[in-house]
């Protein structure tokens, strides 16, 4: 077994269990990492304040946050001018694209922009106000196609919510329509999340192990769905929850318990602690 200095690990299915509840031993194990002086870096498609309130929990606040999937990695997101470690945002001409496709095509799909810490919606509707529940957020309303003209600041994802099906057909037909420098995958099954080409949390590992100087061959991954691939891939020890699906866990080294069996905590006490 490698000697883990690094861990880097998904959020949602993975740390939190299906009822939004962070795993209940995983405070006392980072207590121990940080006294092993082995960094917990939690990764998520979620905004840098979607995290804040779990950093807190867990007591991670001190360690870089990465978000939107790699999009951003931030340090000091407790404070407004939280300091920026890696930034790639979205070409706007193809955010463009993008509304044009879905206002024409797909006019119920629920469109999230992100851009640094704030979150923009054209209105409230249902899956606004529940991703708003999770994440203890309150997005901005504001017209999108405007706000994309005027914006000098990065957009980091778009967030298209919608019933799975729909999804997978907008899924579909964005992935055809050239759309070169943009990144399509589903963080749920309902939930399309897209980015800069190239942006994956496999990047940010690697940017990590360059911030904290050591090899990828000192770190562990864990993670339950398909954005967590190329990290699980790339890290030397890849953990998978077992409530991943299957084709995810073909990528892992081990798989874990399930998310609502404290199974971070778990791969963590019996792979880097040793307990």
């Amino acid at each position: 077994m490698a000697d883990i200095k690094l861990i880097l690990s998904d959020i949602d299915g993975t740390i939190l269990n299906d009822k939004n509840v962070a795993d209940s031993d995983l405070k006392k194990n980072i207590i121990e990492l940080n006294r092993r002086k082995i960094p917990f870096v939690l990764a998520s498609a979620r905004s840098p304040r979607g995290m804040l309130t779990l950093a807190k929990e867990l007591g991670v606040m001190d360690n870089p946050i990465v978000c939107y999937n790699g999009a951003l990695v931030v340090k000091n997101i407790q404070s407004s001018d939280y300091r920026t470690i890696l930034s790639h945002g979205l070409n706007l001409s193809e955010v463009r694209q993008i509304f044009q496709i879905l206002q024409k095509n797909f006019p119920e799909i629920s469109i999230n922009l992100y851009s640094g810490a704030d979150w923009y919606v054209e209105n409230l509707d249902k899956w606004v106000k529940i991703e708003a529940d999770i994440t203890n957020m309150t997005p901005i309303v504001t017209d999108l196609n405007q706000l994309v003209d005027k914006l000098e600041i990065p957009i980091h994802k778009l967030l298209l919510i919608g019933e799975p099906s729909e999804i997978s057909q907008v899924m579909n037909y964005l992935r055809s329509a050239n759309i070169v420098g943009s990144s399509f995958y589903l963080s749920k099954d309902n939930y399309l999340e897209i980015t800069a080409d190239k942006v994956s949390k496999e990047h940010a590992l690697r940017e990590l192990a360059d911030y904290y100087q050591i090899s990828l061959g000192n770190t562990m991954t864990l993670g339950d769905n398909f954005n967590d691939v190329p990290m699980l891939d790339l890290a030397k020890v890849g953990v998978a929850m077992d409530n991943a699906p299957v084709d995810v866990k073909v990528h892992a080294d081990f798989v874990t318990k399930s998310n609502n069996e404290n199974g971070v905590s778990y791969a963590i006490e019996k792979y880097v602690l040793k307990r």
